[in-house]
């Protein structure tokens, strides 16, 4: 497989595939596999994508080389009245990763999270917040990339990386 990808902005039409994007992000322990339909039933994961694209979402499509998405970051400001598992603050989006899993360890998610960050710094934002399973291997790739736990959850946790 090749190592190489290009990526770009996540438009309206990306909208199923940023579902397939949650069902992978949901299922990212081997053997551990949640239906689609499962997931995207439940709110607090059905929330990421429900009405894709709204004036405040933006995120990004990686592509392979011959131009098949294979994975995506995006962000949503959500209502504070329902918050979702990363809400720290009325302004702060929550950002969501998937990446499909034999592009995992080559780049895509890492490429993606720096344009996504960059990008809501450009937007001015302040903070950037996500939520991820305990023992999930992304945690430590979140961390290398500035985000930190700030709130302990049972059995997950929430990282905010501050933008500016």
């Amino acid at each position: 497989m090749p190592a190489s990808f290009t990526t770009r902005p996540a438009a309206q039409a990306d909208g199923g595939f940023l579902a397939d994007m949650v069902v992978e992000a949901v299922n990212w322990r081997a053997g551990g596999a949640r239906p689609r339909h499962q997931i995207l039933s439940t709110p607090e994961h059905g929330r990421f994508v429900a009405g894709w694209m709204r004036p405040s979402d933006a995120g990004f499509v990686a592509l392979d080389p011959q131009g098949s998405p294979i994975g995506a970051a995006w962000y949503r400001m959500l209502p504070r009245t329902d918050p979702s598992f990363a809400h720290v603050g009325t302004g702060v989006p929550e950002m969501i990763i998937g990446v499909r899993p034999i592009w995992r360890a080559h780049g895509v998610g890492r490429a993606l999270l720096k344009q996504l960050t960059a990008h809501a710094a450009q937007t001015g934002f302040a903070r950037l917040s996500l939520n991820v399973a305990r023992g999930n291997f992304a945690a430590v790739f979140y961390r290398s990339e500035g985000f930190a736990v700030t709130q302990p959850g049972v059995g997950r946790d929430t990282m905010v990386k501050r933008l500016r």
